[in-house]
């Protein structure tokens, strides 16, 4: 009775689902302000802007006079506080609808939750099924809003983003049936935001295209799968892209600068500005703004306490940890998605830049800079995922794992924990404040269209015009093409230092021109000369595709201001491979050093800060072995 009352239910809703996304896209393309039609030529501007390949982002000590150079007489428009996916996308939305912007990140863009994603850019395929069974039209919402901006996101940052392909493993009829008509409503309501068409395999297929694919497991045999698409991304270079895009608009951002109080109108009691610390001077300074929107994720409760003491808590932190394992466990391009484990949990497998990255776990837990993952957690994903594959899944496999805070929000002023929200949450409780908070990596730029909206409201702001970012490539992207690596391959060679100190020519061979294209975009020929013209073409670990030329480019164009920045969002490989970063982090502080000219003693900071910093990533080697079982390093 309960299975035909859940299969009626998808055939009530489906016509509700069609005719409510008709509506929807209507509402959508209404434009928010009544200036957006001239929209086109301002847009045209910032991606000039944006696009052009002999650009460079202002340096930092540029960016720092931006923020000191405001006033009480003449403030900036917005000051974000928080360099995350959010901040940064917020900072984007404001400049380029013409305001003065500034943004501040106390560590790094994108050092907190937005490094630590899924890496998954979802279309929302989960709030369709309590769509469905609970007849409830905002989660309803909520998939259109998903797809719409999943859809976006790729287009903005071709490189850097993809369809995926995901696999969900079927052990008996009814959740053959049940996935695929599931998935094929999906596709329906997708509509023209469509990646690919699902469709069912068999197991014989689903085993070739999967060969680590269990087709036994227990009592049960596999009797398909349902393939769908989502999107896949590199979120820290993402992120760090979007802090760069926004520099180029005309943005003043700066990396490892901290809010230390506010500065607040006597008559008014408004918020009008910050004093902010550079934390690689030491330095102190004030920053005048109309407006302050807070974007720190995690941390969005402590700025909020800046301003008020007795600020009622809006964040309920939840832990995802993910491990990441070599890449034979899953196929290049192809993941694995269990909706529903023993214990009613979501977890996946995914192929990323060339490894297997598995997940996730959702748990209470407390707030701080460098969360790491309990060994229990890993553990759970380790059994989660050894009842679905045929090969043996083993501790020792595991190359990295890490942990990230979910901003999970609430109102804070709500009786109950019941309001808690998987959507973004947006508030002003403090005059000139806005706190941005909640949501989800996937729909980072309509949160930062709705913060700038409410600025402009609060701080009865003049933009020049209305939101372009739905059209707005960031740096890399526009003009990018999936074959563009040959032109590497061909057109250049990796210089390098011999351990005899002779200089060598190597081949731009296809797997680094290839990494090159996707994590620069169009400005990878800028890597790749470095790579050639400076003698800077050696790999900085082996097996991974990373050059020495990239940590002295993004010294030079992406802010990279420490190795941790370097290893851990302007490169991945202390997610990839937490010991090979290891390996590689004197030599990259051998590169920061000529770059940023540290001294000795500056250098031997930075080594013991980045092993620090890996210690809190646990590869097998960080964990302790007894009898075969294992606990906690």
């Amino acid at each position: 009775m309960a299975t035909t009352s859940r299969l009626k239910g998808f055939g009530k809703i489906v016509l509700a689902a069609t005719v409510s996304y008709g509506a929807y896209a209507i509402i959508k393309t209404n434009p928010t302000f009544s200036y957006n039609d001239t929209g086109s030529s301002f847009l045209e501007s910032y991606r000039k802007k944006i696009s052009d390949f002999n650009a460079s982002v202002p340096s930092r000590q540029v960016q720092v006079s931006g923020l000191i150079g405001s006033s009480k007489t003449n403030p900036l428009d917005v000051l974000v506080i928080g360099g995350g996916a959010t901040g940064s996308g917020v900072a984007l939305d404001a400049v380029t609808r013409g305001l003065n912007v500034g943004l501040v990140e106390r560590e790094d863009f994108s050092s907190g939750t937005s490094s630590r994603s899924t890496k998954l850019i979802h279309g929302g395929v989960r709030y369709l099924e309590k769509a469905v069974f609970n007849f409830d039209y905002g989660q309803l919402k909520l998939v259109f809003h998903a797809l719409e901006e999943r859809k976006q996101v790729i287009q903005n940052a071709p490189h850097l983003c993809h369809a995926l392909p995901c696999m969900t493993p079927c052990f008996n009829w009814f959740d053959v049936v049940y996935y695929w008509m599931g998935l094929k409503m999906y596709d329906l309501v997708a509509g023209p935001r469509l990646l690919h068409l699902s469709r069912y395999y068999s197991a014989e297929e689903s085993v070739e295209l999967f060969p680590t694919l269990a087709k036994k497991g227990g009592d049960r045999s596999l009797k398909g799968t349902v393939v769908y698409y989502d999107g896949q991304m590199n979120d820290s270079r993402l992120n760090v892209g979007l802090a760069c895009t926004a520099a180029l608009a005309g943005a003043s951002i700066l990396n490892h600068a901290e809010v230390i109080s506010f500065l607040k109108d006597d008559d008014s009691k408004r918020i009008v500005g910050a004093r902010i610390r550079d934390n690689l001077s030491g330095k102190e300074f004030d920053a005048y703004a109309k407006v302050i929107v807070n974007a720190a994720g995690p941390f969005c409760d402590s700025v909020r306490k800046i301003a008020d003491k007795d600020a009622a808590p809006m964040i309920l932190p939840s832990s995802g940890v993910h491990i990441v394992l070599p890449d034979y466990y899953s196929p290049e391009g192809m993941g694995l998605i269990v909706p529903k484990t023993k214990d009613g949990r979501v977890v996946f497998m995914l192929p990323w830049l060339g490894r297997t990255v598995a997940g996730t776990t959702d748990s209470n837990t407390t707030i701080t800079m460098l969360p790491e993952p309990h060994e229990d957690e890993i553990q759970f994903i380790l059994d989660a995922i050894s009842d679905y594959l045929n090969v043996k899944v083993r501790r020792t496999d595991v190359l990295s794992a890490w942990s990230g805070i979910r901003p999970l929000a609430m109102d804070p002023n709500a009786k109950n924990t019941e309001s808690i929200s998987r959507d973004h949450v947006l508030c002003e409780d403090y005059p000139g404040l806005i706190t941005i908070t909640g949501g989800k990596w996937t729909t980072y730029r309509s949160m930062a269209e709705d913060a700038v909206d409410l600025a402009v409201k609060s701080g009865k702001l003049s933009p020049t015009n209305g939101c372009v970012t739905p059209n707005l490539q960031i740096v890399g992207g526009d003009g990018w093409d999936p074959a563009s690596f040959t032109v590497l391959a061909q057109q250049y060679v990796r210089m390098k230092k011999s351990y005899g100190g002779k200089v060598v020519p190597g081949a731009m061979d296809s797997t680094a021109a290839k990494h090159l294209a996707h994590a620069y975009g169009t400005l990878a020929e800028r890597v790749a000369s470095v790579a050639q013209n400076e003698n800077l073409g050696k790999r900085l670990a082996h097996g991974y595709p990373y050059l020495e030329a990239e940590v002295a480019y993004c010294a030079r164009n992406e802010y990279c201001e420490s190795a941790v920045d370097f290893i851990a969002r302007r490169s991945r490989l202390a997610f990839l491979d937490t010991d090979a970063a290891g390996r590689a982090l004197p030599r990259i502080i051998e590169i920061l050093a000529a770059e940023h000219k540290w001294d000795k003693s500056r250098q031997k900071q930075e080594l013991m800060k980045g092993k620090e910093f890996l210690e809190t990533f646990k590869s097998s080697k960080n964990a302790q072995f007894h009898d075969g079982k294992h606990t906690g390093s």
